[in-house]
């Protein structure tokens, strides 16, 4: 069962209630849908959506005992007004979007997302995606990784990262996580006493970022999820590095300026200590709420 981060903030933050209609629009695993379905019973209906195949399977499992409830559909967020036109819904009472890779992802060695060990460069969260992190890797121009891993792992050592990368596939394709790993490392080489986290960890978060236009769905789909809230209802979003949660903060802002939403955590809630030490996972994590007005 997938950890949800700051569950209790979550489903506090939305101000839940019998009969609400609400938008999961990142299901995962299904552990913050669950404690929703709890508290907008009876008369209550969740829509989950994840582009994710597997993570529609195990929530799915997961979410049994409230059948009839829910309805759980194989979409990228980006594309919800679609989804919730296709299911008559004319407005949410609560949406909810907990951004990133889910410890399954990260777990399943198949998937590529993890820096451990040997899996095939892939990285897609929607296996119908026909770019891959294999493509980006081995096809890419140097200058073009280059400004891949320096804007969007926010990496330092982008330059000589992308510099090793060209010079090692140029004598054989890079096709696993664990070679990508140790090439990244041998290029940041003695500098690695920088880091705080293992050196290939950023680099690894750029190549999924741009496989997935992730930061692009987040703006495409944050924007719509804002029109489909009721008045007076709540939408909270978790973001785990600066990236995603800047573009969260700026439409917060942008929309609060315009008398669209009102802003309700002036600043990120992070979960808990005691939180992180039962899942490390979550230590990154934050979560900001908004209401529309």
């Amino acid at each position: 069962m997938h950890q949800p981060v700051m569950l209790d903030e979550v489903v506090s933050s939305l101000n839940l209630k019998p009969g609400h209609v609400v938008l999961d629009a990142t299901i995962g695993g299904g552990g913050h849908a669950g404690e929703i379905l709890k508290r907008i019973m009876p008369g209550g209906r969740l829509i989950g959506l994840d582009a994710d195949d597997e993570a529609i399977k195990i929530a799915s499992e997961n979410l049994k005992e409230f059948a009839g409830s829910f309805k759980l559909i194989n979409e990228n967020f980006r594309n919800l007004d679609r989804v919730l036109s296709k299911e008559s819904i004319k407005s949410l009472n609560a949406v909810l979007l907990d951004i990133g890779v889910s410890s399954f992802q990260l777990d399943n060695k198949d998937r590529g997302f993890s820096i451990k060990g040997p899996a095939p460069l892939d990285m897609r969260m929607d296996r119908r995606l026909t770019l891959s992190a294999f493509d980006i890797i081995n096809r890419y121009k140097e200058s073009d990784l280059s400004d891949i891993i320096y804007r969007y792992g926010e990496e330092r050592f982008a330059r000589r990262i992308a510099r090793r990368i060209a010079r090692e596939r140029s004598a054989r394709p890079i096709e696993t996580t664990a070679d990508l790993s140790e090439i990244v490392r041998r290029a940041i080489g003695s500098r690695k006493k920088y880091f705080r986290i293992d050196p290939a960890t950023k680099t690894f978060q750029a190549i999924r970022i741009v496989v997935n236009d992730e930061l692009g769905a987040l703006e495409e789909g944050l924007k719509k999820a804002v029109s489909w809230l009721d008045i007076g209802s709540r939408i909270a979003v978790i973001t785990f590095h600066s990236l995603e949660d800047r573009i969260v903060k700026n439409l917060f802002k942008g929309y609060a300026g315009l008398g669209v939403l009102k802003i309700i955590t002036k600043k990120p809630l992070g979960p808990s200590p005691e939180e992180t030490a039962a899942n490390p996972r979550s230590r990154s994590g934050r979560l900001r709420v908004a209401e529309r007005m």
